[in-house]
């Protein structure tokens, strides 16, 4: 796996500037464009595309709470997926299907406003998880997992969300 943080030349933390990173993105974006390199040869065009395409993808990794979270553990030696994880604990299994009932009661029930509810309960949920992860990486990396998996938990709950009321929607 790259390091997408030496890549950007941005520090390896969870609470980056995203401002800031986009911005050194597109000065990289710019520095290695191929428009720059029309006229050199075809080995260092190779190399300035190839590491375009590897700025854009470490750009897309660093965007991604999830993604700069499983890369900051595996800087500090910690394995990440949800095989390596720890499980999650029955108290939040028990939470998210309790709100899975929830969304799709109000799913059946055409109720646009209650998803917008669940949606809302659940982006604050999100903030406050992506306090902890912050605060766990920098810290003690593998205090980090519960919030990780438990983070993941609430993105999979959101995207639910979204696709609902992209269906529900007057059209």
């Amino acid at each position: 796996m790259m390091d997408p943080f030496a890549t950007l030349g941005v520090e390896p933390r969870f609470d980056l500037d995203l401002g800031e990173v986009a911005r050194r993105h597109r000065e990289l974006s710019r520095a290695l464009h191929p428009d720059r390199y029309t006229g050199a040869p075809a080995a260092e065009r190779r190399l300035a595309l190839s590491r375009a395409i590897e700025v854009n993808d470490a750009f897309r990794l660093v965007k991604d709470p999830i993604r700069r979270a499983e890369a900051l553990l595996v800087r500090a030696g910690v394995p990440v997926g949800e095989t390596s994880e720890p499980k999650p604990s029955p108290a939040l299994l028990m939470d998210m299907m309790e709100r899975r009932e929830e969304l799709g009661d109000a799913r059946r029930a055409k109720d646009l406003a209650a998803v917008h509810k669940l949606g809302e309960a659940m982006r604050a949920r999100e903030e406050e998880v992506l306090r902890a992860l912050g605060q766990a990486l920098a810290g003690e990396p593998r205090a980090a997992l519960p919030y990780l998996g438990e983070l993941r938990y609430i993105r999979r709950f959101l995207d639910e969300v979204s696709a609902i009321e992209e269906e529900l929607a007057p059209g």
